[in-house]
């Protein structure tokens, strides 16, 4: 991790850098350059659903000066995870960890899914939740049931994390099930299975990232599954503290900028491009660079004088790469652009190439994101966003517009082959508009500051949370 691959080969960090990053951890805020940034979740209101629709409501600001999480005090949960590892749902999941331990909750985790021989990643993710007080227990076995039959609160992390309820508790399920509270933040179709949901109708709750996600959810069950979704509740996510700091600190963010661009060999003048999604065929990374490719024939043809413009794919695995990354990398060679195009191997930081890119672009396909959490990251570093159309009800409604507001903090492209063009030419917009580049990204951490915080998430997980804690308790009576 933290490794760089500029022009289709991998470069290692160089000391000149490890020793700017040193020197950066005596700047006080740039302590959260080691924090972690998810490469993948959704924001602001609650929405409750009845037997009709999925209604949403204002959630109320917590006027206090303590944590709004702070009646979760000595109370104990149990978050149960599909796996571990950088993508966005167990990043998530980690992070309401750390903000309930932070108020004194007793948190134990399982993680479903792991592989048998010992994973790096894991290991660094496990040991970082040992030293934050949430005690790691195994999925399986007596210690578990007990835990889950105790604990005041189950948060089931992502669909598929259903399957454990009948795998592990088997004949206990129904005694937990008024406490559970299921996060899910899927929004393709194979996770509509009954093997996975069929305890959905029975749990206190489902928390689900964004408004589009959830409406999804309430037809997708009820067309293909013939069951009813639980009491509904949209919470949007919000920035960390450690990340706002970060994008706050101007000398932080041009010491980074300058460490990575070297890293990279651009220079501080030349545009940057970025797509930061672990490198599957559904994070669009391949219409991405078609895009790019052709935004550059634009600049050609139309003799246009601006900086010299590059992209960064930022979520490359070098380790195992993947057929669908040596197809990009193939495409690359093929198009002649190696001296434009930069793999950067995935990493637990993102706040370096936040920092040192011009604009990040968003073109997950199909049904796209539930939230992408790394659209408000970006916008809290004064990043404008080129974001893809969500296709669900085939307009630009729903999970894109509830972060990007078109025009203002950003641009929307189609999904698909339909969006390559109109997204090579919003970033020649980008390329040869300097202020309005700036006066979106401006706009953009505007938007952060206003309701993509993290106290702005914790006051709207305490909402439902307090919600499902009064459910479970009136079960018991």
């Amino acid at each position: 991790m933290g490794k760089h691959s500029a022009t289709g080969w991998w470069v290692p960090l160089t000391k000149r850098w490890i020793l700017a990053l040193l020197i950066m951890l005596s700047i006080s805020t740039a302590i959260a350059f080691f924090i972690r940034a998810a490469l993948d979740p959704c924001d602001r209101h609650l929405e409750v659903s009845d037997k009709k629709r999925v209604q949403s409501q204002s959630v109320p600001r917590i006027a206090t000066k303590s944590s709004p999480l702070s009646f979760m005090k000595s109370k104990l949960v149990l978050l149960v995870s599909h796996e571990l590892s950088l993508s966005g749902g167990p990043l998530l999941l980690m992070e309401l960890a750390f903000l309930l331990r932070g108020v004194g909750t007793k948190v134990n985790w399982i993680t479903i899914q792991k592989p048998s021989e010992e994973d790096e990643v894991i290991y660094s993710l496990e040991h970082k939740m040992w030293d934050r007080g949430v005690q790691v227990i195994s999925a399986k076995g007596q210690e578990t049931i007990n835990t889950a039959l105790k604990a005041d609160l189950i948060v089931l992390n992502t669909a598929v994390a259903g399957k454990w309820l009948d795998a592990v508790l088997k004949e206990d399920v129904p005694r937990v099930l008024p406490n559970v509270l299921w996060w899910i933040h899927e929004m393709r179709g194979h996770y509509f299975k009954l093997d996975y949901v069929k305890h959905l109708p029975l749990v206190a709750g489902a928390m689900i990232d964004s408004h589009v996600t959830a409406e999804y959810w309430k037809n997708r069950t009820r067309e293909r599954l013939r069951i009813k979704m639980p009491d509904t509740y949209v919470v949007h996510l919000g920035n960390s503290k450690e990340l706002m700091e970060v994008a706050e600190d101007n000398v932080a963010k041009r010491v980074l900028r300058e460490h990575v661009r070297e890293s990279l060999g651009v220079r501080n003048e030349d545009l940057l491009f970025a797509i930061i999604n672990s490198v599957s065929r559904g994070k669009g990374q391949d219409l991405f660079l078609h895009s790019f490719y052709e935004s550059l024939e634009l600049i050609k043809e139309k003799k246009l004088e601006v900086p010299s413009v590059h992209a960064v794919i930022i979520g490359s695995d070098m380790n195992a790469q993947t057929k669908f990354e040596s197809e990009l990398r193939n495409y690359v060679m093929q198009k002649k652009i190696q001296d434009r195009v930069h793999f950067v191997n995935k990493t637990l930081t993102v706040a370096p190439y936040l920092a040192a890119i011009d604009v990040l672009v968003q073109n997950s396909q199909a049904w796209g994101e539930c939230f992408g959490r790394i659209t408000i990251e970006a916008m809290a570093f004064q990043l404008p966003v080129l974001l893809q159309k969500c296709l669900y009800q085939g307009t630009a409604a729903g999970g894109t517009t509830e972060i990007v507001v078109n025009g203002t903090t950003g641009l929307l492209h189609p999904v698909g082959k339909e969006g390559i063009t109109p997204l090579a030419k919003n970033i020649v917009k980008l390329a040869t508009h300097v202020e309005r580049r700036l006066t979106m990204g401006k706009r953009g951490y505007e938007r952060v500051k206003e309701i993509f915080q993290e106290h702005h998430m914790a006051e709207r997980i305490a909402v439902v949370l307090k919600e499902v804690l009064k459910k479970s308790k009136s079960h018991l009576y």
